[in-house]
This record gives structure tokens, sequence and C-alpha cells, in this order.
């Protein structure tokens, strides 16, 4: 068990704990929301882990590398945010597949640039952000944050060489 997870558990039992001490109902009412958002978000979670972990054996290491590595260098970072900026998903889907890019050979700029432009740029979000906000709220804040996936990356990319 790594420490996110001996902290996340520590915290949820603490919680527990705590709604037990206020009323058993509130506790029970907690566990059956928690169950409820699992049961729903289950099948996503399941399809993420699966995707995560076919692209590790069905795409070669050799082509994620090819265009994620960190020899691919500028290009790489470019792609990374291209791809990160029209996948859709919330994180609980969109970071296993990170993962798993990563552990297929994707290089740390590379992926920045991806979770950074997936987190700002969501092209699938934008007619929802214009409709709900206004569009030229929606599309300046687009072109404000524009730069900031390939500097994320190309930053990551040298922070990378060097030790920390």
């Amino acid at each position: 068990m790594n420490t996110s997870t001996l902290i996340l558990s520590g915290i949820a039992v603490s919680l527990l704990i705590y709604a037990f001490i206020r009323g058993e109902n509130l506790a029970i009412a907690g566990l059956k929301l928690a169950g409820a958002t699992l049961w729903n978000n289950l099948i996503l979670l399941a399809a993420s882990f699966l995707i995560a972990g076919l692209m590790q054996v069905l795409i070669p290491q050799e082509l994620i590398a090819s265009w994620l590595g960190d020899a691919v260098g500028i290009k790489a970072i470019f792609i990374g945010c291209v791809a990160g900026g029209i996948v859709p998903g919330a994180p609980y889907v969109v970071f296993p597949i990170v993962a798993g890019l990563y552990k297929a050979g994707a290089g740390l700029g590379a992926l920045v640039g991806f979770v950074t432009a997936w987190s700002l740029w969501s092209l699938p979000r934008l007619p929802l952000e214009m409709a709900l906000i206004n569009p030229k709220v929606a599309l300046l804040r687009y072109a404000i944050t524009f730069i900031v996936p390939p500097a994320a990356g190309m930053l990551a990319h040298a922070l990378g060489k060097t030790p920390l």
C-alpha cells in the first residue's frame, strides 16, 4: 500500500467513526451515498482500467515511445496536448489511461502536456461551457490558457532531464 492509499483510508475511517459518534443514521446514510456513487461509476472505472491495461499490451511500447517518448521532444509534447484536449472523461477515467501511457513509454513532458490540456482545453466540454456561461467568456478562457499545456509539458520535459 502506498502513502496516498494509507492517508485516504485513514481519512475515510476517521470520518466514518466521527459520523457514527454523531449518530448511527448519519453514518449509514453516508455509506449508502458512497455505495450509490461507486455503483454509478463502476462501469466507467472498469472501462478506464481496461483501456489502460489493453493499451499497454496492444499498442507496442515502441509506437508509444516514437510518438510520446522523451526522445521525440517537443513534437511529443504537442501530440500529448492535442490528445489531452480531445479526450473526454472525468479524472477517474483519464488518469488510469495516463498511467498506462506512462508505463508504456510516454515521456514526462508529453504526459504533463496531456493532463494539463485535458484539464484546461477539454474540447468535449467547450459546447457546454459556451451554452451555460457565455460563448465570449468560454472562448476567451480557451485563448488565454492555450499556451499553458505546451509550456507545462516543456517545463516538465526539461525538469525531467535534471536530477532534483
